[in-house]
């Protein structure tokens, strides 16, 4: 089973969820831990609370197009044919922008006078390695200033081959953009970590719309939890059909010790039990419900 870590916002406590998920997993199924894929290409950080030693490192590139001036007749069929505006011609001049293009090829495929090639342009990499409690971990990690993570996050995906009856924990980028959308897409469900408050219950509803267009069963998991009645995001989830499956208090205590990189069942040991029961139900219910539109 693969499950998805994903938020609508960034700061509502995605990754301490998740990898303390991936732990409390582990310490039940000490043969068989969870693979733990961070795909927060642009900023991960499960690693400060996993701690993995990263044993192999690949680099990830696109193909980016390169225009030969000297064959090029101007025609502008390229420009056409790239619907994100990466190549332009303009005149007697044919202009490629880098940081616009997905390096989908289709300018070289119409290109009549073959005067497009592509040329390998390194975006980031792919890290892997194993945790001290044996969990297979791998990141992908995007170079600065590159503005696409999406073939990253592929790649990480594509390289992860779980054993047969091994789970996965994916932790998602925040938001609603490509990234989380491809971080998403092939889940078994969907783990949606909220805050209760107003701009955390306007965040759940986008993802809670992305998870639906993509069929996947949900859950949510509220956290900083101060129990002061702010009950729309429980009237929310009624009204959705979204079980909440667990609440995680507002403490101070869990903010220093998240903060001194420990994980959430090291600061409060007793949310182990409560995660792996969690796990549990979601294993063995699957909690369909969740997919209503």
């Amino acid at each position: 089973m693969i499950i998805t870590v994903a938020s609508g916002k960034g700061g509502t406590g995605k990754t301490t969820v998740a990898t303390s998920l991936a732990l409390s997993i582990a310490a039940e199924k000490p043969d068989s831990p969870p693979m733990f894929l961070d795909c927060d290409v642009e900023a991960p950080n499960a690693h400060l609370f996993l701690k993995p030693v990263f044993e192999q490192r690949r680099e990830v590139g696109i193909l980016m197009p390169q225009v030969d001036e000297a064959r090029c007749t101007h025609c502008g069929k390229c420009a056409e044919v790239c619907q994100y505006h990466a190549i332009a011609v303009l005149g007697e001049k044919t202009l490629v922008f880098p940081q616009l293009c997905h390096g989908c090829g289709s300018c070289m495929a119409v290109c009549p006078e073959a005067a497009i090639t592509e040329i390998p342009h390194n975006i980031g990499v792919v890290e892997r390695g194993r945790t001290p409690q044996g969990i297979p971990f791998a990141r992908g990690v995007l170079n600065v200033g590159e503005p696409m993570a999406v073939p990253i996050i592929r790649q990480l995906k594509t390289d992860a081959v779980p054993q047969p009856d091994q789970h996965v924990i994916l932790d998602c980028p925040p938001g609603t953009s490509c990234p989380a959308v491809a971080s998403i897409q092939g889940s078994d469900f969907l783990l949606l970590v909220t805050e209760p408050t107003p701009f955390g219950l306007h965040d759940l509803r986008l993802a809670v719309q992305v998870g639906r267009e993509l069929g996947i069963p949900m859950g949510v998991i509220v956290s900083r939890d101060d129990g002061k009645g702010y009950s729309e995001v429980d009237d929310f989830c009624r009204a959705e059909q979204l079980p909440i499956l667990l609440r995680i208090p507002f403490e101070r205590v869990i903010a220093e010790g998240i903060a001194q990189g420990r994980t959430l069942v090291e600061i409060r040991p007793e949310y182990s039990r409560r995660l792996w029961d969690m796990f549990l139900s979601l294993e063995t219910a699957g909690l369909h419900t969740s997919t209503k539109g």
